[in-house]
């Protein structure tokens, strides 16, 4: 028997523009319809005054079943892990469950001895203990919270890609840090032989090579190195013709973490927090966090990072939304899984996106990126990941945290005020 919804006289947003679309018809766990009558028997939702759009993406997360949990109160249904720990089974029991948002993850990074972000840890021998989520708990071969592999040669970093593969990760993660901007100068860098081969690695697998990136230096190698996608923007000094051009000519994306930036340069993100939109949906650790910041780098200039996204994005770059939330803990305030995308999305108009190009930059943009080709849209076939809001964030971007209702694959999300 089939289970028909009709939302109706909602406004629009199809993950590329407002569109004329009376009606949107679930069928299931995808969508049926775009515009057209409300077939006969459906469940009809209301949806006057309100907006309309697909399932956020957050592009930069590190991640728990408990957080996923979490993010899907705020409309994310798709979160894209760039460092973490899941087996292909708890990976494919979360595609299983609507009540978490789904995940794409890159695994472990490829990181040198004793490189970032090992030290978030005490040192073991081999091996970095950390303290950044993780799917699970307990694995012989991870011990602590996770065990972060060391890639020191072409010939290891080889082998820990095919791992990584074999594993089932979705696309390869790659550091280029020196602590610089982390407020731990000195950290080991990654070679260029090494980098290299990570990228060329990844493409003989067919998976997107990604690299950390925080500084205009490692910029420029990422980009030489041929990456697909920096996980950051650069903040240690303003932008240059030059690098903004080298970028937009690689074709490389860009994922800003404007959130988790701010949040380093001591930023706190208190305002943000007590929206009562915010605070009606997150526990009292949560908020504490949220309400703190990193304030690792205090010297740095939040208009620099404002002003690269800007002219990256009039070159022609994808510009990609991703917070770098990872969990509750002391060094890492500032974020919260699902509020801090739509902190984000304030940020990146702040800087001179329109909240159109924004809510892109959370939808269209990362799907296609990342060649999730079933969400980031609303078109007849793709998966009911859904959004409905009150207001019009298409004008006014921070009407994306005024959620009446939220859908993961069809089913609709019991509401947290």
């Amino acid at each position: 028997m089939r289970m028909l919804t009709a939302i109706v006289d909602a406004r629009v947003f199809d993950g590329e523009r407002v569109i004329d679309a009376p009606t949107v018809v679930i069928d299931g766990a995808g969508i049926e319809a775009v515009g057209g009558p409300v077939p006969p028997g459906a469940t009809i939702v209301d949806a006057a005054g309100g907006t309309l759009m697909p399932g956020l993406i957050d592009s930069h997360t590190h991640t728990s079943l408990d957080n996923l949990g979490l993010a899907l109160r705020f409309g994310v249904t798709t979160e894209l892990e760039m460092m973490g720990h899941w087996t292909p089974a708890e990976r494919q029991a979360i595609n299983e469950r609507d009540n978490v948002a789904d995940v794409r993850s890159a695994g472990m990074a490829i990181t040198p001895p004793g490189g970032h972000p090992s030290e978030y840890g005490p040192p073991d021998e081999g091996t970095s203990r950390g303290h950044m989520p993780r799917g699970r708990d307990g694995d012989d071969d991870l011990p602590g919270d996770f065990a972060i592999p060391f890639c020191s040669t072409p010939e290891e970093t080889v082998k820990m890609i095919e791992r990584q593969v074999a594993e089932g990760y979705d696309y390869i993660k790659i550091m280029i840090e020196d602590g610089t901007v982390l407020g731990c100068p000195g950290l080991p860098m990654i070679s260029n032989e090494v980098l290299t081969t990570a990228v060329k690695e990844a493409h003989r697998h067919g998976k997107l090579a990604i690299a950390h990136i925080t500084t205009a230096d490692g910029a420029r190698r990422a980009v030489a190195a041929g990456v697909d996608g920096l996980g950051h923007v650069f903040i240690d000094g303003p932008h240059t013709p030059e690098l903004i051009a080298a970028i937009a000519g690689s074709g490389a994306f860009v994922i800003p973490t404007l959130t988790v930036v701010a949040s380093a340069m001591g930023h706190a993100g208190a305002g943000f927090a007590a929206d009562d939109r915010v605070r009606g949906k997150l526990g009292r650790e949560w908020l504490e966090a949220l309400a703190g910041s990193m304030n690792v780098y205090p010297q740095g200039n939040l208009d620099n990072a404002f002003g690269a996204v800007v002219a990256l994005h009039a070159a022609g770059v994808d510009i990609l939304a991703g917070t770098d939330v990872s969990e509750p803990r002391p060094g890492f305030g500032g974020m919260a899984h699902g509020a801090s995308l739509h902190h984000e999305l304030q940020l990146l108009v702040t800087a001179g996106l329109t909240p159109v190009q924004a809510l892109r930059a959370a939808t269209s943009t990362p799907a296609h990126r990342f060649g999730l080709t079933d969400r980031g849209r609303i078109t007849r076939g793709a998966r009911a990941d859904l959004l409905l809001v009150d207001g019009d964030p298409a004008t006014t971007i921070s009407d994306s945290l005024s959620i009446r209702a939220v859908w993961r694959r069809g089913v609709h999300q019991a509401p947290v005020a």
